[in-house]
């Protein structure tokens, strides 16, 4: 008789929780997912949206995630304070903030709701792409860590056009992407994934630059069963700023199941030295 051990999935065991009572939850970074500064702020997003998840009180899925990253996040354990503020007949609104040592690092907004069917249009276009199958992997940076936790085969604006140091015209990058190894794709994923673009500053000016998200909103079109439709299929996901300047950006962001439905969008705003 043989047996089969299964170890747990890197993302999983980044966004961990243990519940300490009263709506607090402690947890602790991983290095898998850790950035030039702290962890990757996909991530801290996450792992705040897995909070609500597993508060007593929670009710329905996320609609949408606002996460303000107030400081940084060091190495090692955290808490998490999450509070449901308001319950309505369909909506339910929560506020969290992340600590270390008894300073806040971080803190958020969530809105949870019950779904329900209704008239649905969809006025966004999904970009246009080859099958992923059909498109190389790219070798991404491997001094970032969280990146190796990401398969990425870009289609326009990748990673690899910063080793010229060609100012670029488009701050656009478009990819599929997915978890790797692959996983099946849940409401915390989703989060983690709206942040997986690369500074839209750097692209532009084909140079690193320092650069980091002051505040991230995700809103979540994706009910519960369109997202096992996913699976661990890539996703086709694509980002462009609007305005840059005065030491700050914007990003606006698209991510597209593999049928074609959007799934996810997201809104950022990042602090930049240039």
């Amino acid at each position: 008789m043989t047996s089969t051990v299964t170890s747990q999935h890197a993302f999983d065991s980044a966004v961990a929780l243990t519940p300490d009572g009263d709506g607090n939850f402690s947890g602790r970074t991983t290095p898998e997912y850790g950035n030039m500064v702290g962890p990757f702020g996909g991530i801290t997003a996450a792992t705040m949206l897995r909070a609500v998840q597993q508060h007593p009180q929670c009710l329905g899925d996320p609609i949408s995630l606002t996460v303000n990253y107030a400081g940084p996040i060091a190495e090692g354990p955290f808490t998490i304070a999450a509070q449901p503020v308001r319950t309505n007949r369909t909506t339910q609104h929560w506020t969290l903030s992340m600590s270390q040592d008894g300073t806040v690092t971080t803190t958020a907004t969530a809105v949870f709701g019950t779904r329900r069917q209704t008239w649905t249009s969809t006025e966004a276009a999904a970009p246009a792409a080859a099958a992923p199958h059909t498109i190389e992997p790219d070798t991404l940076p491997e001094f970032i860590s969280w990146v190796g936790n990401y398969e990425m085969r870009f289609i326009e604006g990748g990673i690899t056009e910063l080793d010229g140091g060609a100012a670029q015209p488009s701050s656009t990058t478009t990819l599929w992407v997915r978890d790797q190894p692959a996983r099946p794709l849940d409401y915390p994923a989703l989060a983690a994934l709206s942040d997986v673009f690369f500074p839209r500053v750097m692209l532009r000016l084909g140079r690193v630059v320092p650069a980091g998200t002051v505040t991230l909103t995700v809103y979540f079109h994706a009910a519960a069963d369109r997202l096992a439709t996913q699976s661990d299929q890539p996703l086709l996901a694509t980002a462009r700023s609007q305005h840059f300047g005065n030491g700050f950006f914007d990003q606006a962001a698209e991510l597209w199941g593999h049928d074609g439905a959007l799934l996810a969008t997201s809104h950022q705003l990042v602090y930049f030295k240039a």
